[in-house]
């Protein structure tokens, strides 16, 4: 087994052992918000906090000298040249209304570059998994199938999925952007989680997905699993994809949306 087939093992272990627990260990009404973040609807609960402290124990038991970057818990130096990019709950919000758009995402990079990567939604019951150069594949109880993002869709036949951020300014620059891209394409998605996004793109379930704020851990796991179903992932005018601006389609779809996005200034709030 190679090193990233070895690492995505480890990584579909760890995030269904955290899914379970999120699932099994959620307050009947509701997990409790211990912290806000860039503004009050930016929340913490401390079901991120207990997830995240699962994934990077059971991670370091097994692997003791690796990096990690998670959201809650930060930076966390190692000596491998491998780092861990944890979401422990990406779409806390719909967690804590008992939506079921949020996910569990763990990456794994080597010298930088993400080489696996598991992202698990316990109750859509699927399991979504990348490693680089091997493809990517969508696991349920009735077993797996090879993804492969939608290419050349015309803008206009386009299912497009985004997100918006927590400072109101932020969101009044997004509903900006949004009024020039809604008129040019089928139709608009919010889900509320950027890695559920991602995998929805790479199921072909949407057409294209972008957003502006997302962050490392947000686009890592998905970003490889977009990549490995045939999908291109990047930022504006050859920008990498980043908190400036994600954006993620499949081939000629990408290149639409790019052209349809920049003279609409996305990467003014």
């Amino acid at each position: 087994m190679s090193l990233p087939e070895e690492l995505l093992k480890l990584a579909v272990e760890t995030a269904r052992e955290a899914g379970r627990m999120l699932v099994d260990k959620r307050p009947a009404d509701g997990p409790d918000v211990v912290q806000t973040k860039s503004s009050p609807t930016d929340v913490v609960t401390q079901m991120d906090r207990a997830a995240e402290q699962l994934i990077v124990e059971r991670i370091r038991a097994a692997r003791p000298d690796d990096a990690f970057l998670g959201e809650e818990g930060g930076t966390q130096a190692g000596g491998s040249g491998v780092r861990w990019v944890i979401d422990p709950i990406d779409g806390t919000v719909n967690y804590l209304y008992d939506l079921p758009d949020w996910a569990v995402s763990i990456a794994a990079e080597v010298d930088g570059t993400a080489v696996a990567g598991a992202v698990e939604m316990p109750r859509r019951g699927e399991s979504y998994t990348a490693v680089r150069g091997g493809g990517a594949l969508l696991h349920t109880a009735s077993g797996s199938r090879e993804l492969h993002v939608n290419s050349d869709v015309p803008l206009d036949r386009a299912l497009v999925a985004t997100g918006f951020g927590y400072s109101a300014e932020r969101r009044a620059g997004q509903a900006r952007v949004l009024t020039g891209v809604l008129p040019n394409v089928r139709d608009i998605r919010r889900g509320g989680s950027c890695c559920v996004d991602l995998c929805s793109l790479a199921a072909g379930r949407v057409d294209a997905y972008y957003e502006r704020g997302v962050q490392a851990w947000d686009v890592a796991a998905g970003g490889l699993i977009v990549q490995e179903a045939g999908g291109r992932v990047g930022g504006l005018h050859g920008a990498p994809a980043g908190p400036e601006l994600t954006i993620a389609a499949g081939p000629g779809t990408f290149e639409a949306l790019h052209a349809l996005l920049a003279p609409l200034d996305p990467l003014t709030d």
